[in-house]
């Protein structure tokens, strides 16, 4: 089991992704993905924020919102625990990604992306707004969402 945090930064009806290409051995490879990355010790979700965003975008982040809690649940890997952000106030420019290639994509564009299929689900909960939610995703060992649960029911 690991901890570890997601954000969709938002600027001009965009987010900032972040498309999987640079790193060796990556579950994500191909992938769009929001930034972020796994706990390090004795981090509160916020300090693991705030972490990930600077060293991943160089991004200093001044406003965010805790969004909710994704249960990835996968037959090739451990459990994780995602804690979901959205932000919408930062400092400084985005610089180089160690992981892949950081772009603003018009939110209405993003569904359109290589995705997660239990990242499609999320993203249509932060674009409706929904309040906190725990949200859990089981894939099958060939990476196919095989089960979604929203506050305990399924989806």
């Amino acid at each position: 089991m690991y901890l570890t945090t997601l954000c969709y930064i938002e600027r001009d009806g965009k987010y900032l992704m972040l498309h999987r290409v640079k790193k060796e051995q990556d579950i994500n490879e191909g992938k769009w993905i929001g930034v972020g990355g796994k706990f390090e010790k004795d981090e509160s979700p916020e300090e693991c924020l705030l972490r990930e965003v600077r060293e991943e975008t160089g991004l200093i982040l001044t406003s965010w919102r805790y969004r909710g809690i994704v249960t990835f649940i996968s037959a090739r890997g451990e459990t994780e625990y995602m804690s979901l952000f959205t932000a919408d106030g930062f400092r400084g420019e985005v610089g180089e990604c160690s992981e892949g290639v950081l772009r603003w994509i018009d939110r209405k564009e993003v569904m359109d992306l290589n995705l997660w299929e239990g990242d499609r689900i999320f993203l249509r909960l932060l674009e409706e707004e929904q309040p906190f939610f725990s949200l859990k995703l089981v894939y099958d060992e060939n990476d196919r969402l095989t089960e979604a649960l929203l506050n305990g029911r399924r989806v």
